[in-house]
């Protein structure tokens, strides 16, 4: 069977390198095609996947007319290669050009969400997709009043994030690279400014982490910290106001962390405006904090009602506070030890449910 996979960003980059690996070593003929967003690239190509991937088109930024454009240059860029390569299946995660394309040359096609707060983009994706792969603690009438058929829905026990981490063994030699100490330091991950359930919440070059880290260094000036900013614009905001820092050596303000699910597993804390790396971190048994400005996601209930150690807390204030208390504290012994991965294991994961659809297709 050929198969067709488009990658739109880094998250997905991240969940489908197993499976397209499994997809390859069970004989399957693949399409890889891949966005500019954030560092998918990167991520992509230090999978060291057998084979090469297409490089189509970029994300559009957080202006409505640039994301137009952007999708109609992607659709251009794409069709050739789709036509030419002929698959019978097309997997995605949240793909509105592939999704479209595969609608158009009739291509069956299945995808998974865990953010249906995305509203414009799950409006354009729903209706056209044939099967959607969906964590169970998100309510399915999310889903369908965007317009899903409740027939297309899989359903599973667990988050995306359990796709990878399942299979996640951490290497403690990884922190050489940045001179580390396990339990030693924060990791920081910013805001998506830039997508479409953000708009009109922050600026796109904005970033909460500029008051956040101040008060934790002050605090704890010995330790370490990683602050991981997703787009150039973040990168500018963020060291023009911690200006003052520029010389600490302690601190490394960047676009890409490679291997960050092992950087995560040693760290003292992770913090993100966003909820991908916090669930990781979570459900690897890292004290986690999101500060997300909108409603807490189901996913978060999950992982906080399965005694993951995840808050979500949008004041400042008290963000600081819990940081403060959590590095107080400092990691216990049972924190790098692989106890995690029992707790992981007693949940589904979302790449088998596809790998398994497809191939019984």
């Amino acid at each position: 069977m050929r198969i067709w996979i488009d990658i739109e960003q880094p998250k997905t980059a991240v969940m489908f390198t197993s499976l397209i690996k499994k997809f390859e070593r069970e004989g399957f003929e693949l399409l890889i095609t891949a966005r500019d967003y954030g560092p998918t690239y990167q991520i992509l190509d230090d999978a060291n996947l057998s084979m090469e991937y297409y490089k189509v088109g970029r994300h559009g930024g957080a202006d409505l007319a640039d994301k137009l454009e952007t999708h109609i240059y992607r659709l251009k860029g794409l069709l050739p290669l789709v036509k030419d390569f002929s698959p019978e299946f097309f997997v995605n995660f949240i793909s509105v050009e592939g999704v479209r394309i595969a609608y158009g040359l009739q291509i069956p096609s299945i995808g998974y969400n865990d953010e249906p707060r995305n509203i414009p983009v799950c409006k354009l994706i729903f209706p056209l997709i044939d099967k959607i792969i969906t964590p169970r603690c998100i309510p399915k009438e999310a889903y369908v009043q965007l317009y899903a058929d409740p027939k297309k829905i899989i359903r599973y026990n667990g988050i995306d994030e359990i796709g990878w981490l399942s299979h996640f063994k951490p290497r403690q030699e990884v922190l050489n690279k940045y001179n580390l100490e396990r339990g030693k330091y924060v990791i920081m991950r910013s805001e998506p400014s830039a997508a479409c359930y953000f708009i009109n919440k922050l600026k796109p070059n904005e970033t909460l982490l500029s008051k956040i880290y101040p008060p934790l260094v002050k605090h704890f000036p010995n330790h370490k910290y990683l602050l991981i900013v997703r787009n150039p614009l973040q990168e500018r905001f963020l060291k023009a106001k911690l200006k003052t820092y520029s010389d600490n050596n302690n601190l490394i303000i960047t676009q890409y962390l490679p291997n960050l699910d092992d950087l995560c597993f040693y760290s003292s804390l992770v913090i993100s405006g966003g909820g991908t790396i916090v669930r990781e971190s979570s459900l690897l048994n890292v004290p986690s904090i999101e500060f997300f400005p909108g409603e807490t996601a189901p996913q978060e209930h999950f992982l906080k009602n399965n005694g993951f150690p995840l808050e979500h807390i949008r004041n400042l204030d008290n963000i600081i506070r819990n940081s403060l208390k959590i590095l107080e504290q400092g990691p216990s012994l049972e924190r790098f030890t692989d106890s995690y991965i029992e707790k992981i294991l007693q949940f589904e994961d979302p790449n088998e449910i596809c790998y398994n659809y497809v191939a019984l297709s």
